[in-house]
C-alpha cells in the first residue's frame, strides 16, 4: 500500500491522479482549502478501494505548514509519494493594476509552495525516500505578455525544483517537475482555449502518474508541449517582444 500525500487535493488533476492510485489501494494523506470538497474527494477514494484522510490547510499561511508536514509523518510514518498541486490563475490585467494583488498571486503560487516543499524536503531528505512531484506550468518556460505574473511565478518554482531535485537525487529521493499545458479544468472554465491544444485532467493524470513511476525529470503534459515550448523559448527577443502571446 503506497502511502501518498496530496496538497492541493481538490484541484482536478490532483483528483484524477488519486483516483488512479486509490484503485491500487492507496492510503491518502488530504489536504485543502476548501473542506467540503475535501470530505467529497475522500469519500470518492474511498469507494474506490482507497483510505483517505482530510486536513485543512491555506497554503498561504506559512507558519501552519510545519504543523500540516508533522500530522501528515505521524499518519502515514512514512512517504511514498508527495503530489503538491494547489495554485490559482490570476488575471494579467488585474495583476497590471494592482501592485497588492500581483505580490498575493506571486506568493500562492510561488513563495508559499517553495516554503511547504522546503518544509517537506527536510522530512524527505531525513527517510531517504520517496518521489516529490509538483505541478508548475509550460507558462514558466518563458514569460509571455498574456501571463507573466503567472508564468514568473511559475518559473520561479521549476527552478527551485531543478536545484531541490539534484540536492534530494544524493539521497535516494526523485523530484517530479510537472509541466502541464492548457487543461479542461474549473480554473480554466471560461477562457477561450485553442481546443486541439486542452487535455482533459485525466490525460495529465495518465501522464504524471506514468511518470512518477519512471521517475522523469521533468514531463510536458500532453507531449506534444514541449515542441511548442522548444519553438517559444527559441524565438528571438527582437521577434517575441512584438508577438501577442
Amino acid at each position: 500500500m503506497k502511502n501518498i500525500v496530496i496538497v492541493g487535493a481538490t484541484s482536478a488533476i490532483a483528483i484524477a491522479c488519486a483516483r488512479q492510485w486509490a484503485e491500487q489501494g492507496a492510503r491518502f494523506f488530504l489536504v485543502a482549502r476548501n473542506g467540503e470538497r475535501l470530505e467529497q474527494v475522500a469519500a470518492d477514494l474511498s469507494a474506490r478501494g482507497a483510505v483517505a484522510t482530510c486536513h485543512h490547510l491555506d497554503i498561504d499561511k506559512l507558519d501552519e505548514h510545519a504543523s500540516i508536514v508533522q500530522r501528515s509523518v505521524a499518519e502515514l510514518q512514512s512517504i511514498d509519494i508527495l503530489l503538491v498541486a494547489p495554485g490559482t490563475l490570476p488575471d494579467q490585467q488585474a495583476c497590471q493594476n494592482d501592485a497588492a494583488v500581483a505580490v498575493r498571486e506571486f506568493n500562492t503560487n510561488a513563495v508559499s509552495v517553495i516554503a511547504l516543499l522546503t518544509v517537506y524536503a527536510n522530512v524527505l531528505e531525513a527517510q531517504r525516500h520517496g518521489v516529490l512531484a509538483v505541478i508548475s506550468s509550460v507558462a514558466g518556460d518563458r514569460g509571455r505578455p498574456s501571463n507573466y505574473l503567472y508564468g514568473s511565478a511559475k518559473a520561479a518554482l521549476s527552478a527551485f525544483l531543478e536545484g531541490l531535485r539534484a540536492r534530494l537525487f544524493k539521497v535516494n529521493v526523485h523530484v517530479l517537475t510537472i509541466k502541464p499545458g492548457f487543461v479542461a479544468t474549473p480554473m480554466t472554465a471560461g477562457l477561450p482555449l485553442p481546443g486541439p491544444l486542452v487535455a482533459t485532467a485525466e490525460k495529465v493524470a495518465q501522464d504524471i502518474v506514468k511518470a512518477i513511476d519512471k521517475k522523469t525529470n521533468v514531463v510536458y503534459t500532453p507531449w506534444f508541449w514541449w515542441g511548442i515550448m522548444s519553438i517559444i523559448r527559441n524565438v528571438p527577443q527582437f521577434l517575441f517582444k512584438r508577438a501577442s502571446l
